[in-house]
């Protein structure tokens, strides 16, 4: 069954209304397809007039839809020969954190996700995609192991942001997102990341900070969540919706900033209507700029990276 936002309800009337018709159409001998037909045209003019003039607010309501593709739906589509690795090396396997080695259109690559869940038991045993130290030690190591073996790295980022519980804490939770930003800017191998929903915080740089950042068109990325902004500034988690729209959070602002390098179009109506369609999108941008950066040797890759991160914000003379 398909879940609705609340600012489709329009569009979930109307195809409740094509189910119903659907369902009188098996009960007898009433040939209904022109009806149907002409709501679809209605739903997919909904749809158009819904998704092209969306607020902060409601992409970050899409940004969270249970239904989006999240990293391992992108490793199961876009990557051959997928073997998982687990572990730190030090403490425990962080199951927020996937990644592995696999091949890429026959190309060797590694390959890093934070992964939400799909289930909600999946989802707790994720920690709703929210990693811990170990998580991103972890991925740490995997960029390490594809910098010695000259492979490159494709990362999936789908976060909330890193967990802030005081276990993490404990065990070094801003040590280890800061070692997973400092290997992403050593290593000498392309780095591409995608941002498939939310990018939140420190806990999606430790992943992002990549030579090609890309962003689906309607996910979100910034230093704080809204509600999580809105209890600072407004003292109050109901001003989530102003905080999304000062955030600046969405793909179009960020690409007009410089932060990130490209938008990946969605199919009509979000990812979480035509996942495939979606991710087969990721996997052509993915190629495309992976054919640009393999053209690069190790020491512009690192540089090209370094220069990029370090613009930023800058201010103009």
């Amino acid at each position: 069954m398909r879940h609705f936002l609340d600012f489709e309800k329009p569009i979930a009337d109307l195809e409740g209304k094509i189910e119903e018709l659907k369902h009188l159409s098996t009960q007898g001998d009433l040939n209904i397809a022109d009806e149907v037909a002409k709501l679809q045209g209605k739903v997919e003019r909904q749809l158009r007039a819904t998704y092209q003039k969306l607020s902060p607010w409601q992409k970050v309501q899409v940004a969270r839809h249970a239904d989006r593709p999240h990293a391992q739906a992108a490793i199961d589509h876009l990557i051959q020969d997928f073997q998982p690795m687990a572990g730190d090396r030090a403490f425990a396997d962080d199951a927020a954190v996937v990644g592995g080695l696999g091949r890429f259109h026959g190309r060797s690559v590694v390959v890093i996700g934070t992964e939400k869940g799909a289930t909600t038991d999946e989802r707790v045993r994720r920690n709703f995609g929210m990693a811990r130290p170990e998580g991103y030690r972890k991925a740490r190591r995997l960029m390490q192991l594809a910098d010695r073996f000259g492979l490159p790295i494709l990362t999936f980022v789908d976060t909330a942001g890193a967990y802030p519980g005081v276990d993490a804490e404990a065990r070094g939770q801003a040590e280890a997102i800061a070692r997973a930003i400092e290997t992403c800017l050593a290593v000498r191998v392309p780095l591409i990341a995608a941002i498939l929903g939310e990018g939140g915080s420190g806990g999606a740089v430790a992943l992002a900070a990549g030579n090609r950042v890309f962003m689906f068109e309607h996910a979100i990325y910034s230093v704080i969540s809204p509600e999580g902004c809105a209890s600072i500034l407004w003292r109050s988690a109901e001003h989530a919706r102003d905080a999304a729209e000062a955030l600046r959070m969405t793909a179009q602002d960020l690409e007009k900033l410089g932060v990130i390098d490209g938008i990946i179009p969605e199919p009509l109506g979000g990812a979480h209507r035509e996942p495939v369609a979606a991710l087969d999108a990721l996997g052509a941008v993915i190629a495309t700029a992976l054919e640009e950066l393999i053209k690069l040797d190790g020491g512009q890759l690192r540089a090209e990276r370094r220069d990029k991160f370090l613009a930023m914000g800058a201010a103009e003379a």
